[in-house]
């Protein structure tokens, strides 16, 4: 589907930041469409506990599509509890092959406390390097700032909050409202 067919494929920052013992998801809270923004405080950050499980999972992209996979998500933590990296290929398997998830429009960040992954629709169950990953139109200004945050003596969470601002600096699609939610390892 080519971009201007689906407005709201552009629309938010989501980070992970994994530094010491503490692993950190946070998302913008702007909804756009098009060119307007419809909302200012969403939650792409949302907490998962299947099993009695901690998970945190952020997400980029269309939210209806998104619920369609964190749904998914969160049943297959249930089938093989603990293990989120088996969890998270075993939806990417289902994502790309079946012709309903094919097309859905979204991305994800999902981290246990341990492991920081994003998990894409072309089948990618992805371990970012520098432990740091970002999603969204504003994920490489987040990208880049919090890689040279890392080194810093700020904590994860400071280091995520920091990267969003400069995203929020720079893309008009991410706003300074910001859902954190953090595990730590």
């Amino acid at each position: 589907m080519a971009q201007n067919e689906f407005p709201g494929w552009h629309g938010t920052t989501i980070i992970g930041v994994k530094k010491d013992n503490e692993v950190v998801i946070a998302g913008d809270g702007q909804v756009s469409l098009g060119q307007t923004v419809i909302k200012g405080s969403a939650r792409k950050v949302r907490r998962l506990s299947p099993g009695g499980n901690d998970v945190i999972a952020g997400f980029a992209g269309s939210t209806a599509d998104a619920f369609t996979l964190l749904e998914r998500l969160e049943a297959k933590l249930e089938a093989t509890p603990g293990q989120l990296q088996r969890a998270s290929v075993e939806l990417a398997k289902d994502w790309r092959t079946d012709k309903y998830l094919q097309k859905l429009e979204a991305m994800l960040i999902v981290t246990d406390g341990t492991e920081l992954l994003i998990i894409t629709g072309a089948g990618d169950v992805l371990e970012p390097e520098h432990n740091v990953a970002a999603i969204g139109s504003g994920g490489n200004f987040a990208l880049a700032a919090a890689r040279g945050l890392m080194e810093s003596d700020g904590d994860a969470e400071e280091i995520a909050r920091k990267a969003m601002a400069i995203a929020a600096d720079i893309c008009v699609y991410t706003n300074g409202n910001l859902t954190v939610e953090k595990i730590p390892q």
